[in-house]
């Protein structure tokens, strides 16, 4: 499986990308994983809500420039589906098993991702109603992936 991970923003923190590297490594033993960051647009602290629109549009735009046809896309969103990790096993081994060898998932920005990536996504994904910042759950979501494969393989998983 080619799993790719489209984030917005470069990830300047040393210790988020240490933990992202790590599980990375580990997870080269069951899928290649491409780790994408598009630019964010640079905003001023306070915005209205035009401003706003025109900054996830153009992140947006950046994002979907990087999902390719036969994508299957996750969009990280506070409204997704919750799930569990074993759900998540689940539903990643279903894909393999039909065919699905390519998926995306995409994290927005600090205002959230435009409604043009949610219209692309196949499936929405929430890691729960809290915000958290979104170098932050890159981490998370790869950690998730890599418990993920842990669990479909059948193999010992700290819970």
């Amino acid at each position: 499986m080619n799993i790719t991970i489209i984030s917005v923003g470069k990830l300047k923190e040393k210790y988020l990308k240490m933990g992202i590297e790590e599980y990375v490594k580990r997870l080269g033993a069951y899928a290649k994983i491409e780790l994408v960051e598009v630019a964010d647009e640079k905003a001023p602290e306070q915005l209205s809500d035009a401003e706003m629109e025109i900054v996830k549009r153009k992140e947006g735009e950046r994002i979907l420039a990087k999902i390719n046809d036969g994508m299957h896309v996750v969009a990280l969103a506070i409204n997704g589906k919750m799930k569990s990790s074993e759900e998540m096993a689940k539903d990643l081994e279903s894909l393999m098993t039909y065919g699905t060898s390519k998926v995306a998932f995409v994290i927005g920005g600090s205002l959230g991702l435009h409604e043009d990536v949610l219209k692309r996504a196949d499936e929405k994904l929430s890691f729960g109603k809290m915000t958290l910042p979104h170098q932050l759950m890159k981490l998370v979501l790869v950690e998730q992936i890599y418990r993920s494969f842990r669990i479909i393989k059948g193999e010992p998983y700290h819970k």
